[in-house]
């Protein structure tokens, strides 16, 4: 927008002499010296328009006059900084200035009364659009955002009304939509004249903590579409920075609030915020932003308010929008190990990380940020076996920088848990695996197999490990007791290892089962401390065991006499091993009715009854498998979907992004085999597609960091053509031995019969 980058030209010549931020400097203060920013305060609100008529609104010319003019000031007036719990050596109160600088605050303001509505706003902006003029429109605009309280008098319900509520923002949304969504058409004086306001707003004198009516100010404020322009940002940080300065009991009102606001403006502020960030951070032109130097607080501030929409999409239920659009894909290209030793040197203390906020980094950081930190704890241990070594005299054999894994294929189970149990020192190195008695060398296929042939034999059915639940088609822990529970640690570690190797399980536990694994995300130094016990709710049981869920849920609800009707006690029976079992509850349970008074507490028992004591020895053996690999204050960064995602991979397929990323030998990609076969594969349906990649990969998820990581390889082998045989007018394969190579016809139609008959043979 031309006319506002001309509006805002005074404001990127002099950016700079806005009231001082915080940042790690030392607090600056005005009023000492030729260098002070305030007394160009004047000058810099002038340069945004001319003046207003005599007896107009904002600062007088009299009172800019005297800021440039007073260089005698012991104290300077400073903003609040954006941590609370930094010392401010020098705020300047209203007590401290002399008489006649001094402007009346009033204890309690009284809002104008403003009776305009939206219906009467709107015949007032088409009178002006077909008439050209815009006076009503111009002084609507001029005196709304000339204050905090005349934007609460124009936008609030009722002028004087309390609404100290978190329901209630008493904000016409309606309203602020409508003057909002046309501010942008009018004519550049309009638009400049409200940043001239917002700027005034801003910098006006504070006492005391903020009132609710300042918190409608900040949240109307932050819906302006004007800072979505570069040309704004300097103004726009200001406002973000006094948002994330404020205490936590008002950050409380204004995240009810945000969720309220409609799903579509609420992922336009989250945007707007999101390119704010990657702006500051990457500048298309590094001349249209104040160096980053100077600015320091900007990116702090930006992502803590961005914080309080991830909260509000957090309690809202089902969430606004998903938590992975809150990702910024451009902090995978900063130095983020460098933002990890920050956080782990300082915690959430005055200096900034981004994994102080960790919903702002994806998938692939937070795996990354893992995979290097085991790597760095892979590295201490080798060389501290190869100083040994050494140090003995022997001879260094470099399978010591490996976790080699040997095993049989038909004591394939016994010999993982012997191998992983004796190697358990060496579980973050990387991982090899022979078959005995077979020739090959691992170049990963090896791997994937050995994980895919454990997988499926663990979680077989007939195995007993795991109840498979028909209802949600996932896995759960089966409760039966035994007095060695080192196959659930088993496959706890082989989930790590997984991880750990960017490989994708193919294993289905409910979402709960990843939030345990995260109760607590660190290894408690107590080894007789509880892990793994989440609080589980109805809904978690919903996951597991929907038509329990969904019976429990009934017995809240009912009406009717719940103790003679239901004819419940605090004591439930399960099956295990074919032997039903009783458990009470709670001591005595099973001479403890169920009422209508106790029926909540019933149904929170049982839930977590089933979700976490009957099944508490097996899920704290596979909790500590995982973290034997996975031990990681990374693992702190995660939510429990990240924690599915990186054990499973994520269901959503691109196969134009795994075309891209094929490699081929004795194949190039133009050649007409080739582009017949991607043909074929990009008209499957998603069903055959997932079957595929399964085919390909042994699962049909995607690793975290796309189609690219699955290193997906097309090669060219010559074979007779009496390999094939015709079946019915069609060509079937013959031969079995096809794992991972596609071997490719070079007739589209015989390649299409091909791809169908290995799908098929997946079945």
């Amino acid at each position: 927008m031309d006319g506002e980058h001309s509006a805002l030209s005074g404001v990127e010549r002099d950016r700079e002499r806005l009231p001082p931020i915080y940042s790690n400097s030392s607090s600056v203060v005005l009023g000492r010296g030729a260098k002070q920013p305030f007394p160009s305060l004047g000058n810099f609100i002038s340069s945004l328009s001319q003046k207003r008529d005599a007896g107009g609104r904002g600062f007088p010319a009299s009172f800019a006059g005297t800021l440039t003019s007073t260089v005698g000031l012991r104290h300077g007036r400073e903003l609040p900084p954006i941590c609370n719990d930094v010392r401010q050596k020098h705020r300047l109160s209203i007590d401290t200035l002399p008489p006649e600088l001094k402007a009346p605050f009033p204890l309690d303001p009284i809002i104008p009364l403003r009776t305009k509505t939206t219906k009467e706003f709107q015949e007032d902006m088409d009178r002006a659009t077909q008439s050209g003029d815009w006076r009503e429109v111009r002084d609507f605009y001029l005196t709304t955002f000339e204050s905090f309280i005349e934007i609460n008098a124009a936008f609030k319900r009722e002028a004087n009304g309390l609404f100290n509520t978190i329901e209630d923002s008493g904000v016409n949304a309606k309203f602020v939509n409508a003057v909002y969504d046309t501010l942008l058409g009018t004519p550049q004086d309009i638009q400049k004249s409200v940043l001239k306001g917002i700027i005034n707003s801003l910098l006006r004198e504070w006492k005391g903590p903020r009132t609710k009516d300042d918190l409608r100010a900040y949240f109307i404020l932050l819906q302006n579409p004007q800072y979505s322009s570069t040309n704004t940002y300097v103004i726009y940080a200001h406002l973000l920075r006094q948002i994330a300065a404020l205490s936590e009991a008002d950050h409380h009102f204004l995240v009810h609030w945000l969720k309220r606001l409609s799903a579509r403006r609420f992922r336009q502020l989250v945007e707007r915020l999101l390119q704010f960030i990657s702006t500051r951070l990457f500048p298309g032109d590094p001349d249209e932003l104040p160096p980053l130097s100077k600015c320091s607080w900007w990116i702090p501030s930006a992502t803590k308010v961005l914080s309080l929409f991830n909260a509000a999409n957090s309690v809202s239920s089902p969430p606004i929008m998903p938590f992975t659009d809150f990702y910024n894909i451009t902090l995978d290209h900063i130095d983020f190990m460098e933002e990890y030793r920050i956080w782990q040197n300082h915690g959430n203390s005055n200096r900034f990380s981004f994994c102080q906020f960790p919903f702002i980094l994806s998938t692939v950081v937070k795996k990354a940020i893992i995979q290097k930190d085991s790597e760095q704890q892979m590295i201490s241990q080798a060389r501290q076996s190869l100083v040994s070594k050494v140090s003995r005299r022997q001879r260094v054999d470099m399978n010591l920088l490996f976790l080699n894994i040997k095993v049989r294929r038909a004591q394939l189970l016994s010999d993982s848990l012997d191998e992983l149990t004796r190697k358990r020192c060496d579980l973050k190195k990387k991982l090899r695996v022979t078959f005995v008695g077979e020739a090959g060398l691992d170049m990963g296929g090896l791997t994937k197999e050995w994980f895919l042939l454990l997988v499926r034999q663990i979680f077989h059915t007939d195995y007993g490990m795991f109840t498979y639940m028909k209802d949600s088609r996932c896995h759960w822990f089966s409760s039966w007791k035994c007095d060695n529970y080192s196959e659930f640690q088993l496959v706890g570690t082989l989930m790590g290892l997984a991880v750990y190797n960017s490989i994708a399980l193919d294993i289905h536990f409910p979402l709960y089962c990843y939030r345990k694994l995260l109760s607590p995300p660190t290894v408690p130094c107590d080894q007789n401390a509880f892990v793994g016990m989440a609080t589980a709710t109805l809904e978690d049981l919903q996951q597991v065991m929907p038509e329990l869920a969904h019976g429990l849920g009934e017995l809240l609800s009912y009406e009717g006499n719940v103790e003679e009707d239901f004819y419940l006690t605090f004591q439930i029976s399960q099956e295990e091993m074919g032997i039903m079992k009783s458990y009470n509850l709670k001591p005595g349970g099973d001479k403890i009715p169920v009422t209508k008074q106790n029926r909540k507490e019933y149904v929170q028992l049982y839930v977590d009854f089933l979700l976490n004591k009957s099944i508490y020895k097996q899920f704290a053996a596979f909790y500590h498998g995982f973290h034997s690999v996975c031990a990681s204050d990374a693992l702190m960064l995660l939510r429990p979907e990240e924690v599915e995602m990186l054990v499973c991979g994520s269901p959503e397929l691109d196969m134009s992004a795994l075309q891209k990323a094929a490699q081929y030998e004795g194949y190039s990609k133009a050649d007409t085999t080739v582009r017949c076969f991607w043909e074929v594969v990009l008209a499957f349906t998603l069903e055959l597609q997932k079957k595929l990649l399964h085919f390909a990969t042994g699962s049909d998820r995607v690793p975290v960091g796309g189609m690219a990581d699955l290193n997906f390889k097309i090669s060219k082998i010559d074979v007779p053509t009496d390999w094939y045989v015709p079946i019915n007018d069609k060509v079937a394969l013959v031969s079995d031995w096809l794992v991972t190579t596609f071997l490719l016809c070079s007739e589209k139609k015989v390649l299409e019969i091909r791809i169908f008959y290995i799908l098929f043979r997946l079945k």
